[in-house]
């Protein structure tokens, strides 16, 4: 595994994430799921952030409301007392970004900034309730990943986009100068197992991968016999939307 960089990913043993938190309901992104979560044994957690029309930030995938509540309009649109009106699945409440820190202090969370809009309002919050140690920001954007670092008093752990992403897949065609430039900033690669054909997650590209002093997180496994043999690649992380499996690969592993 590699060393440890931040708080965040200081762990002797493979982080496991509850994507979304854990409903077999489909209530994803719920206090009640990431709670289903942490009963599990979850002590990190992915979600998502999207900032409401006047700048709430909430736990959200879609920029629309409609797949998981039904209800029309785009989220960046809406003001939040029109937003938190809303009901995944038609029963739970939509949770503000506030909400949730405040429900589970001793929880650390992998948050994917999805809007340019909540760049001020995920920096905010972590400045606000002394996240630091206890998130990692993620995006498929570097430009608002690194906008959300920039505002911060301090160092908070952060995964690579898309373009540096690409820039450590074919790291061994560029400049030793130029990989260094796009790997600023970066303690993790977030990354599918495949993509377009193409195996990405290999233990010649995990040594690769601590050799530049970054994690290995996996997404979205959601079958043991995969959990299993990334584990043995030596990956730091995985991610999926089975917790409930993975738990019981990280107990029966020892690592839990």
């Amino acid at each position: 595994m590699a060393g440890p960089r931040t708080p965040f990913l200081d762990s002797p043993i493979p982080l496991a994430f509850a994507h979304r938190g854990f409903s077999p309901q489909g209530l994803e992104n719920s206090l009640a799921a990431f709670r289903a979560a942490a009963a599990l044994g979850y002590t990190h957690l992915e979600s998502d952030v999207h900032t409401t029309a006047d700048g709430v930030a909430i736990l959200f995938h879609d920029d629309t409301l409609l797949r998981t509540t039904g209800v029309p309009g785009r989220i960046a649109d809406l003001p939040a007392a029109v937003v938190l009106q809303a009901r995944i699945g038609g029963t739970e409440p939509i949770v503000t970004l506030a909400e949730l820190v405040q429900a589970m202090p001793a929880t650390k969370f992998n948050l994917d900034v999805k809007d340019a809009g909540s760049v001020p309002t995920l920096a905010a919050a972590i400045e606000e309730f002394g996240l630091h140690d206890r998130v990692l920001v993620a995006s498929f954007s570097d430009k608002r990943r690194r906008a959300v670092l920039r505002r911060l008093s301090r160092p908070v752990a952060s995964s690579a986009g898309t373009a540096t992403m690409a820039a450590f897949v074919l790291g061994g065609w560029l400049p030793r100068p130029l990989l260094r430039w796009f790997l600023r900033d970066t303690d993790a690669l977030q990354i599918p197992r495949r993509r377009f054909g193409i195996t990405l997650v290999t233990r010649r590209s995990v040594v690769r991968a601590h050799r530049h002093g970054l994690a290995v997180h996996v997404w979205t496994i959601n079958v043991p016999q995969e959990m299993r043999e990334l584990f043995d690649l030596g990956v730091d992380g995985v991610m999926t939307d089975r917790a409930d499996l993975l738990a019981d690969v990280m107990r029966e592993r020892g690592y839990w």
